[in-house]
């Protein structure tokens, strides 16, 4: 008899990781975000070209992609019999 084993692509492990990767790339367009200024007439550079912008939420992306590829190619551990 042949056994019937899980033909699903991604396992419980892979799901989670992807999850985190996901929330990840969320918080860095969150921190991207904003920047408006109250008069269009005025140009806030502090806003616009803040260290939160331009380095931390990037980095936060590209990391949370880093995360999703990851997750994609992880292996599951082998369970012992």
């Amino acid at each position: 008899m042949t056994e019937n084993k899980s033909t699903s692509l991604f396992h419980k492990e892979n799901y989670i990781w992807m999850i985190a990767g996901i929330v990840i790339v969320i918080i860095g367009m969150l921190l991207m975000a904003g920047g408006k200024s109250q008069d269009p007439n005025i140009f806030a550079e502090n806003e616009v070209y803040s260290t939160r912008r331009i380095t931390i939420a990037p980095i936060l992306i590209v990391g949370g992609l880093l995360l999703e590829i990851y997750a994609i190619f992880k292996k599951p551990k082998k369970q012992a019999a």
